[in-house]
């Protein structure tokens, strides 16, 4: 049970894109029978299919049925809508959720704004490996140093293929201005002038739920301004936090 839902986690990563079996056999650590006999049994069960073209293997029907379900009740982005709606009217600038799903971080909302050059630097369903990005960035650089270190050892070969402008130094460094400054910055590198600002949003106990962050083209995002959508996003993060403070309240008798 344990290796299939670790399929079923490696599968829903390149949700977007669907992924070989070639893929999820290296990803996994699995054999090839063994993998495959797993992916039978996900697909049985609805929450895996193959395409029959590519044969590449996609989250199915019932994966998403559940995904929709679960969302109601605990969802971050019910709770984070709100502010996202607040963040994109006060700013006329895009809103984005994104939460971590393993070594990546996944954008669950995109909110417009109504400026009308926009950026589409990141759209719903993207991820990145963490540190990637103004949300991504905002999360690692919220974790303790043992694990910001082991997220870029296992992000260390798609970042040296797909991501050649960021390296772990660089991430490293991205990481030191977050923290010193108080929110991570995005200076337009994984889209030339698509800037993005982010702020992580904690569970009450203190682990990363999310990231709140907003992208704009790079003249939208000069240091004069800054601080007046760091002001903005801090507000609609605490809005956020409140909101999980009171869903995980102890029930008293």
């Amino acid at each position: 049970m344990d290796r299939a839902l670790r399929l079923l986690a490696l599968v829903g990563r390149e949700a977007e894109r669907g992924m070989q079996l070639s893929d999820i056999v290296e990803g996994s650590g699995l054999n090839k029978p063994t993998a495959r006999r797993l992916l039978l049994a996900l697909m049985r069960a609805g929450l895996v299919e193959q395409e029959a073209h590519t044969r590449r293997y996609y989250l199915g029907e019932e994966a998403y049925v559940v995904g929709t379900l679960a969302s109601r009740r605990h969802g971050l982005l019910e709770l984070s809508l709100e502010s996202l709606r607040n963040l994109s009217a006060v700013t006329m600038d895009t809103s984005f959720l994104s939460v971590k799903r393993g070594n990546y971080a996944v954008c669950l909302h995109r909110e417009e704004g109504t400026y009308p050059v926009r950026t589409h630097a990141l759209q719903v369903g993207n991820q990145h490996p963490l540190g990637v990005g103004a949300g991504s960035l905002a999360m690692l650089a919220s974790l303790e140093e043992n694990e910001v270190e082991t997220i870029l050892a296992a992000n260390r070969k798609v970042l040296e293929t797909q991501y050649t402008y960021y390296s772990a130094e660089q991430i490293r460094d991205d990481i030191a201005a977050a923290r010193r400054q108080g929110y991570a910055l995005n200076p337009g590198r994984i889209v030339a002038g698509s800037w993005g600002l982010g702020l992580a949003i904690r569970f009450p106990d203190g682990r990363v739920a999310g990231a709140l962050s907003l992208a704009a083209i790079d003249s939208r995002m000069s240091a004069e301004r800054q601080p007046e959508l760091i002001r903005y996003l801090r507000t609609e993060v605490e809005s956020v936090e409140r909101k999980l403070r009171k869903m995980f309240r102890p029930v008293r008798a």
